[in-house]
């Protein structure tokens, strides 16, 4: 199967049977440095996760795969097969950034991931950790999930460089059989936003809420203007909680008409919202989005304007899922100018393995793991960036993680 990866023979592989996840206690779980500030926040963050599965009985044998700068040193290629491979063979993978050219170079590695995995769903947690500096006055408030459709919209790669015997062919088309008048010197690229993506995402967001009580799902959309793919996709979000799960899921507009605004015991409320607006909603009443369904490029942007709501994108955990196939990542990038000097905040890492963990069942020590985070940043020992805003003491990379090690072990 693998061409210069050797799997580890201690532990066992996660299987996933009969649509469930079947997690033994000593999980083999695949891993990736990354390019910059990966080969100091996940070394960093292992630490942190071995000490907390250890302390709810559980063990973890790593098995480290390739992505990025090392990958191509070792294979001549950012994104071997190998590494593909180890991540469905096995499951899951915790992954640390990766490097992604603007304008030219190689295709985005994590776009590409998500894609040929099928990990369909962005899920970003977010959540106020206690003692973090932020910009709004009332940052306890934040307490959302994001669901963002990850394979379709503009991501999906398909467009024309400006000039090329292609763009000028489909111009011509287009003007010709569709009687669009295009520019001849636009770059062009193609929306598709579909129904079964637009489902298979909102069906996830609303199990999430129901297994986690969780109070509403807003889809959020730019469908007054792109009527027939994000208006399509408020249009599909609605039929999936009606059709599938018309026992759990009220609309807005039935809460208003039906209940009187007060949102009866059990039922999650579905309801809708313009993306413009919704920059400024989850700003001035945050505390009215529980859960958020969104398209690719929309869920892109809000998630990392929303990560600034709780101090930004340095503790912001995020992940990449599928069906019985997950990817654990931090939102922030790869910031090559730091790497290597033990000096970057591991939080975002650290707490995207939490997530992890959580999707692994492995909830009790997921908390664990927010709490110590939590209880290390209030106590102000901290990496640089938090430092100076917040002062204390200032420590390193893998000395952060050590302080968070010892508030999991008072837990």
């Amino acid at each position: 199967m693998f061409q210069k990866l050797k799997p580890p023979k201690e532990g066992e592989k996660i299987e996933f049977v009969a649509g469930k996840l079947m997690v033994p206690d000593n999980p083999i779980i695949p891993f990736f440095k990354g390019d910059g500030i990966g080969l100091d926040v996940v070394p960093a963050a292992i630490k942190v996760l071995e000490r907390a599965a250890e302390l709810i009985g559980k063990s973890i044998t790593w098995f480290e795969i390739y992505a990025g700068e090392e990958a191509y040193k070792l294979y001549g290629n950012h994104l071997p097969e190998d590494t593909l491979n180890a991540i469905r063979e096995f499951r899951v993978a915790l992954k640390g950034p990766l490097t992604t050219p603007v304008g030219g170079g190689y295709r985005s590695l994590n776009v590409t991931i998500r894609q040929v995995l099928d990990l369909y769903a962005n899920v970003r947690p977010i959540y106020y950790l206690r003692g973090v500096p932020s910009p709004v006055k009332e940052p306890e408030k934040v307490n959302f999930v994001i669901f963002r459709e990850n394979t379709e919209d503009v991501y999906a790669g398909i467009e024309w460089q400006r000039g090329g015997k292609e763009t000028l062919k489909l111009i011509e088309i287009l003007e010709k059989e569709f009687g669009t008048k295009i520019r001849r010197d636009s770059g062009i690229g193609i929306k598709i936003i579909s129904e079964f993506a637009t489902k298979r995402l909102v069906r996830l967001a609303i199990k999430f809420a129901i297994e986690n009580k969780r109070r509403s799902i807003t889809l959020v959309h730019k469908g007054n203007i792109m009527k027939f793919t994000e208006g399509a996709f408020r249009d599909w979000g609605y039929e999936v909680a009606k059709q599938e799960f018309g026992e759990f899921c009220i609309t807005e507009d039935e809460l208003i008409s039906k209940f009187e605004g007060k949102n009866p015991e059990g039922k999650i409320v579905v309801k809708d919202r313009l993306a413009d607006n919704m920059f400024q909603q989850i700003i001035l009443r945050s505390e009215e989005y529980d859960v958020i369904a969104l398209p690719n490029l929309n869920g892109d942007y809000l998630s990392d304007a929303a990560a600034a709501l709780v101090g930004g994108l340095g503790i912001a955990p995020g992940s990449d899922i599928g069906d019985g196939i997950a990817v654990f990542e931090p939102i922030h990038g790869s910031a090559p100018k730091y790497a290597g000097q033990n000096k970057v905040n591991p939080s975002a890492q650290i707490l995207s393995g939490a997530l992890m963990f959580e999707w692994l069942g492995w909830k009790k020590a997921s908390e664990m793991i927010k709490k110590a985070v939590e209880m290390t940043i209030q106590q102000k020992t901290v990496t640089y960036d938090l430092h100076r805003q917040i002062g204390g003491k200032i420590v390193g990379t893998m000395e952060f993680a050590e302080e968070v090690i010892k508030n999991l072990e008072t837990l």
